[in-house]
């Protein structure tokens, strides 16, 4: 029985859970519980996480506060994976905690990457160039 196409991207599901992990990071890195040097005084954010579709890996994108010591930062908190896992576990209320992968965030940095590429002479001569055409009059 062909049920149609085949959903592409995320599922609701995975979206709530990954915003129920998102928040659970968020306030456990606000709690500073973690010792290690690397991590000391390190306010970090987290803008996005991905789940798998079984719900077991949760791909969380972290960035420090001003992007300084980032690749660190992210190697730190992959050390530290497991200890985050068992003190967030908790406040998930699902039936197994899924594990964890911290990567950089870049989405800032590719964004600012566009932006200047959209500002550049040869996008804006372009761009320019459509106006200076005149419609046809027929």
């Amino acid at each position: 029985m062909n049920r149609g196409p085949k959903p592409t991207g995320p599922t609701q599901r995975m979206l709530r859970v990954g915003e129920l992990v998102r928040h659970a990071l968020a306030s456990f890195f606000a709690r500073d519980e973690i010792e290690d040097e690397t991590l000391t005084g390190a306010v970090i954010t987290v803008p996005e996480v991905r789940m798998t579709p079984d719900l077991k890996i949760a791909n969380a994108y972290v960035m420090p506060l001003g992007g300084d010591r980032a690749e660190e930062i992210v190697a730190a908190l992959n050390r530290h994976h497991r200890f985050i896992r068992g003190r967030i576990a908790p406040s998930l209320d699902l039936k197994f905690a899924p594990d964890l992968k911290f990567f950089v965030d870049d989405t800032f940095e590719e964004a600012s990457r566009i932006d200047a590429l959209l500002r550049s002479e040869r996008v804006q001569r372009d761009l320019h160039e459509d106006d200076d055409q005149e419609p046809d009059s027929d």
